[in-house]
């Protein structure tokens, strides 16, 4: 049976280990900026996947993604070390997408508001295309009421 409080407190511990040693002991000039966001460790505890983010254009990130590939092996020793586990999980480095997912949904949703402001605008301005009132009513007769005849 899977023990799934057990993977999460040994993922939250990697991804302290991975973002203390990303900003104090791997000092590779092609790393960039880099955020480990998350950190996901399957229910055997042998594989985690650290996902990250790096500040930058795309070059920055394909060299970021190149030191991290070369650090895999002193990363990896570094977190089985601290924590004490039998079986030291292997990483693997994943790009987080939700920086870039975000920027598209704040786009789409920006783009939709200024839809919503123009139609708003036409609906401002609009006149009806035929009467006011479109429905029958009785006609009302313009004298009193009073028979004499």
């Amino acid at each position: 049976m899977v023990d799934h409080p057990r993977a999460r407190k040994l993922a939250d511990r990697i991804q302290e280990i991975v973002a203390r040693m990303l900003d104090t002991r791997i000092k590779d000039p092609r790393l960039g900026f880099v955020t480990v966001t998350d950190v996901r460790v399957t229910g055997d505890l042998q594989h985690a996947s650290v996902f990250y983010t790096v500040l930058g254009d795309e070059a920055a990130r394909e060299d970021s993604a190149a030191a991290l590939a070369s650090a895999t092996g002193v990363i990896r020793s570094e977190v089985g070390r601290q924590t004490g586990v039998r079986l030291t999980p292997t990483l693997e480095f994943v790009l987080d997408a939700v920086p870039d997912t975000a920027a598209h949904l704040e786009d789409a949703l920006r783009v939709a508001a200024q839809r919503d402001a123009e139609v708003a605008a036409l609906a401002a301005s609009a006149q009806y295309a035929g009467e006011i009132d479109p429905y029958r009513h009785p006609v009302e007769d313009d004298d009193d009421g009073s028979d004499e005849g």
